[in-house]
């Protein structure tokens, strides 16, 4: 039997990206996977995933409206009967230096990154909390909690918040059978990632992402299916004793404490 079979699941930023893998792998494992977005690209995402067999649907939602978000998650409740899974995967990060970062950006971010979470996880919660069970996983990040670049002030900000959500609200449904944790990935080689690449190095942008792997030990960046078989394990009845946990996936990047202080053997 696969690991969330019979599971019904709501990943938010499906369309591309971490959620994409995530989505993608949670199918392979026998999830309904309701897969949400702001961009059309859902649906086809969505679609690719059936044609391969495996069960999905999907919904344009803006997680920042909260009506909107209500409405998607009536929808799958009527549609499904339960939600069994939330991943709260969708984020934006914009690289600015804080003395040129305006109070639009900071607002966007917050918005996205923070209130976003809190949005979603407000509407699906009641529904766990009604079937005593749930499975809660937050995308937070190492940048924040434990590392940072230059230009992340609001992105940081907003992943260390995410952190703290979720050991919090971790604790407040401890005891009626809901898991609440947090992945903290490094460098994944996805489109945020490729594009502040891009940014920064518009005439070369795969040197940077080559820069960015000699920074990491195991030499690469991680992949979005890596992410998506570390978000199904904490889905699945083998994390259940697992929460309020903030996991980190990232290649080892955060273990040298200086840059170029590893060796590779």
């Amino acid at each position: 039997m696969r690991r969330l079979e019979n599971k019904v699941a709501i990943v938010t930023g499906a369309a591309r990206g971490n959620g994409e893998g995530t989505a993608r792998v949670m199918a392979k494992e026998g999830a309904d996977v309701v897969l949400t977005d702001v961009l059309d690209l859902v649906h086809e995402t969505a679609k690719n995933i059936t044609d391969e067999g495996d069960k999905a649907v999907s919904f344009k939602m803006d997680i920042t409206n909260a009506s909107e978000v209500n409405s998607v998650v009536q929808k799958v409740l009527a549609q499904f009967g339960k939600i069994d899974i939330l991943v709260n995967n969708a984020g934006v990060c914009q690289l600015v230096p804080f003395v040129d970062m305006s109070e639009e950006i900071l607002d966007k971010t917050l918005d996205i990154n923070v209130k976003g979470v809190f949005i979603v996880t407000k509407a699906v919660l009641p529904s766990m909390l009604k079937q005593k069970y749930g499975r809660i996983i937050n995308f937070s990040s190492v940048t924040g909690p434990l590392v940072a670049d230059v230009g992340e002030c609001a992105y940081a900000a907003t992943k260390a918040a995410v952190w703290g959500f979720t050991r919090s609200l971790a604790l407040e449904v401890a005891k009626e059978g809901i898991t609440v944790n947090a992945i903290c990935p490094g460098m994944i080689a996805t489109e945020m990632v490729k594009n502040n690449a891009s940014l920064t190095n518009p005439e070369d942008p795969e040197s940077v992402l080559r820069d960015l792997a000699k920074g990491i030990p195991m030499g690469r960046l991680g992949n979005i299916y890596e992410i998506g078989e570390l978000v199904a394990f904490l889905a699945s009845d083998a994390a259940k004793y697992i929460t309020g946990t903030p996991v980190l996936i990232d290649g080892g990047s955060t273990i040298p404490e200086s840059p170029g202080s590893f060796t590779t053997i």
